[in-house]
């Protein structure tokens, strides 16, 4: 299947790195919760400044949503009243208190289907004063659709006997809909997982660099992401260019979008961040672009033979040589220089033509002077041979465009993913790193390669600021660098990770980033806290090794 290549984007404007600093928070709303269906029930307890609900009142919710397990009516009435007077408190307070919108990351596991557990769980991220909660959706490949209803290229989260049809998802969504919460779907995109890799008819999708590995295959630190959920030696990237890839993935988004979140969050929209020294991409060999679909868009960035045989024996050297030049000049020889897509040809000087020549001749004297007699024939020359292009220049030129290709099939992937939310008028956001876009030393760039400050200005921008040195002076800047680069009118959501109230692997309390991130950048009213299962560790891992 033949792809039309894509305009590459401005490359300077994709090479846009700079650096900067942020911050965030405080304010104080006191309201007192009533419970109107516990009769002389008294008025008690506060929202904290940060629309935290009291101990009081988490306990007495809890013992409603326990007694509503019972299944009688009356039970059921009483913790739904609760449910919707704590909705209607949390977001008069998220009103009133800064930021408006508070956020929580948090994963759903296969023993959530047990009764009250959802419930049990979203309770939870309420009480903590959260309005949004991003849930994952597709994460470490497998997606959180009940297997009565998943035609995607992906396994089922759940996939226990007797649970095909339970949909963990669409109940999520309803019950935090329920509770004032609005649910995102929170979703891995570039990133297909381990399973999908495995598959026979998948091979050609998977992203491949110069030494023909695959993003499973290259060296990769075991520790890199897990602190973030992440399983080491999942990490298999696509080609963003592979038309199935892309096939599969609009037909996965699709089946999220029926279930009618109220956002949809698209993370790990850029590629591998190598190991060491791979960490910064220098060569073309470096770039996840030789994947058979992403080859042949880049040969279809040649304006003439001459462009598109030099980038075939750039890929496959990994250079060129004053050789290669002359061997294409030669074949193609009625081209003037090899061309492609963002390159202007090289100015070169201009002979003067033949007829000029002659008619300065013929204005000269027709004999010559001393002798009076006629001069001989002109004796004919050959025709001289044009200057060879400049090596250096074409080498680095194709560096470039081998970079601004990378970078485009990633934008172009991005584009693909939100178009059917887009379509629904549900909201998307974009999850990246606030320094993964950026030049290293001369030349190089970080091997992520992810352009976030060339991505659509209508996206919600989550700068994943998760600098870990002990104090906010590794996170705040990057907030900075995201509000100084984002595109003009971006809604920006910085998320940060942590716990309330103390520090947590080598980051300050919550309390402390968001106070830092409101005072350096104060236009900012939205933030997110990854995740939930840092805030509630036992919760967590009772939920994830439970059996059914």
């Amino acid at each position: 299947m033949k792809i039309a290549p894509t305009r590459i984007a401005n490359f300077q404007h994709q090479r846009r790195f700079l650096s900067a600093v942020t911050a965030v928070l405080t304010s104080s709303f006191i309201s007192q919760l009533v419970l109107p269906f516990i009769e002389n029930q008294p008025a008690f307890a506060q929202t904290s400044a940060y629309c935290q609900l009291s101990q009081e009142q988490v306990n007495q919710k809890e013992d409603l949503r326990r007694a509503a397990l019972s299944g009688k009516p009356e039970s059921q009435q009483a913790y739904f009243a609760v449910l919707s007077k704590h909705a209607r408190e949390i977001a008069e307070c998220r009103q009133k208190t800064w930021p408006e919108t508070q956020a929580i990351w948090l994963r759903l596991y296969p023993c959530d289907v047990r009764p009250g557990e959802i419930d049990r769980v979203l309770d939870k991220v309420v009480n903590k004063g959260y309005n949004q909660v991003y849930i994952e959706t597709f994460y470490d490949g497998q997606v959180l659709l009940p297997v009565a209803d998943n035609p995607t290229a992906w396994p089922s989260v759940l996939r226990n006997r007797g649970y095909e049809k339970y949909d963990l998802l669409e109940k999520a969504i309803a019950k935090g809909k329920q509770r004032g919460l609005k649910v995102y779907a929170w979703l891995f995109t570039m990133n297909f997982g381990y399973t999908y890799s495995q598959r026979p008819d998948r091979q050609q999708t998977l992203a491949i660099n110069g030494k023909n590995q695959t993003t499973l295959t290259v060296v990769q630190d075991p520790g890199i992401n897990e602190d973030f959920g992440e399983v080491p030696g999942n990490q298999a990237f696509i080609d963003p260019y592979n038309p199935q890839a892309r096939q599969d993935y609009t037909l996965l988004v699709n089946q999220i979008v029926k279930r009618k979140p109220q956002g949809m969050l698209f993370d790990y929209i850029r590629y591998l961040r190598g190991v060491g020294p791979a960490s910064v991409a220098t060569k073309v060999q470096d770039l996840w672009i030789y994947g058979p679909a992403s080859q042949q868009v880049l040969l279809q960035r040649a304006s003439n033979q001459q462009g598109r045989d030099l980038i075939q024996r750039y890929l496959t050297k990994g250079f060129i040589n004053t050789n290669d030049v002359q061997a294409v000049v030669k074949q193609y020889p009625t081209e003037r220089e090899p061309l492609w897509q963002g390159r202007i040809p090289q100015a070169m000087s201009v002979a003067t033509p033949p007829s000029r020549r002659e008619n300065a001749a013929s204005r000269t004297a027709s004999t010559t002077p001393a002798t009076n007699k006629p001069n001989p024939p002109a004796t004919p020359t050959s025709k001289p041979t044009p200057p060879l292009p400049d090596t250096g220049i074409l080498q680095k030129d194709l560096w470039k465009l081998s970079v601004a290709h990378a970078v485009q099939g990633i934008l172009d992937f991005l584009g693909i993913a939100i178009q059917p939310a887009q379509r629904m008028g549900i909201p998307v956001g974009a999850v990246f790193f606030p320094t993964a876009n950026q030049a290293i030393n001369q030349g190089g760039y970080d091997s992520r390669l992810q352009p976030w400050d060339s991505f659509p200005a209508a996206v919600e921008f989550h700068a994943m600021s998760y600098g870990n040195c002990g104090d906010v002076s590794c996170i705040v800047p990057q907030v900075q660098r995201t509000v100084s680069l984002a595109p003009a009118g971006a809604k920006i959501i910085p998320a940060i990770a942590g716990d309330w109230g103390k520090p947590l692997r080598n980051r300050p309390s919550l309390e402390i980033q968001m106070r830092a991130i409101r005072s350096a950048t104060p236009q900012i009213n939205a933030v997110s806290h990854f995740a939930f299962g840092w805030q509630e560790p036992e919760d967590e891992r009772a939920r994830q090794t439970c059996r059914l």
